[in-house]
């Protein structure tokens, strides 16, 4: 396998959040794709295999275990298949559903991917769930912000979405890994969606990741499409929307997420971001 590393919802190789990339996974046994993710040691890697009618097959693997689906390794790959093979529609069949991908080349030189995530949704976390969950954050009631209520979301993958009170509460984290490993393996999220919310329209997020081996993604496009869907159902934005979520930046590795909201209830979320090289 030619494993390549791109940097996702950057223009910045040292910044937003690196992926690998194989574009071609042909007849590759899932043990060699675990292993492979595991040596790259990104927090996902994405392993396309083309099929018979012009679509690719996709497979997503953390450095520990398969996900079902990741939107910045989307992003990433899309990216780099654009550069191998010209810009255009993609349809890529994922473990949870199929994402719609097209990709253009900007003005500057930069390649552009925009996903249509598989249709969104939300549920309730149990209160006694939900105290789990602020423990192994050592977050409190306190910490939250009332106007963005605890709930999962998802958009391919599970996500608690978790609203800070203020900026300074999300730049404080400092978790129970072990406890939060264990609480999120439990209940199959993928990374606890951990938000504040500058306006209707800008916010800024954090993801730990332990069960991928990661202690926190950088820029996370699953989550920011489950955040879209959230807050569409819930009615906490003005539709049809698009949101500016900035992530990384407490990391060093500064990325921006773009999500459009359509007004369709069932309609995908769509997560924009450009890739480059690393």
């Amino acid at each position: 396998m030619q494993i390549l590393r791109y940097a996702a919802f950057t223009t910045d190789p040292s910044g937003g959040n690196p992926a690998g990339v194989v574009l071609d996974a042909t007849g590759v046994p899932d043990d060699e794709m675990q292993a492979a993710a595991a040596e790259v040691g990104y927090s996902e890697s994405a392993f396309l295999v083309p099929r018979p009618d012009g679509a690719l097959d996709v497979r997503y693997f953390s450095p520990l275990a398969e996900v079902p689906f990741c939107g910045h390794a989307t992003i990433a790959a899309s990216v780099a298949h654009a550069a191998a093979n010209g810009s255009g529609p993609l349809r890529l069949h994922t473990r949870a559903g199929l994402v719609e991908v097209s990709t253009s080349e900007t003005e500057d030189g930069y390649i552009t991917a925009t996903l249509v995530s598989v249709g969104p949704r939300t549920e309730d976390i149990a209160p006694e769930v939900q105290a789990a969950l602020l423990a192994a954050l050592r977050w409190h009631e306190a910490d939250l912000d009332p106007a963005l209520p605890l709930r999962a979301a998802y958009a391919g993958a599970w996500h608690p979405v978790v609203a800070a009170r203020t900026r300074e509460r999300l730049a404080d984290l400092a978790y129970d890994y072990p406890a939060l490993a264990e609480l999120m393996t439990e209940h199959g999220w993928t990374t606890i969606q951990l938000v504040h919310r500058d306006s209707e329209t800008v916010v800024h997020s954090r993801n730990p990741f332990p069960p991928g081996g990661v202690v926190e993604d950088p820029a996370t496009g699953a989550a920011a499409a489950a955040l879209g869907g959230y807050l569409r159902e819930l009615g906490l934005v003005t539709l049809p929307a698009a949101l500016t979520i900035h992530q990384g930046d407490d990391l060093g590795r500064p990325g921006v997420i773009t999500v459009s909201i359509p007004t369709d209830p069932s309609a995908g979320i769509h997560v924009t971001g450009t890739a480059v090289p690393i």
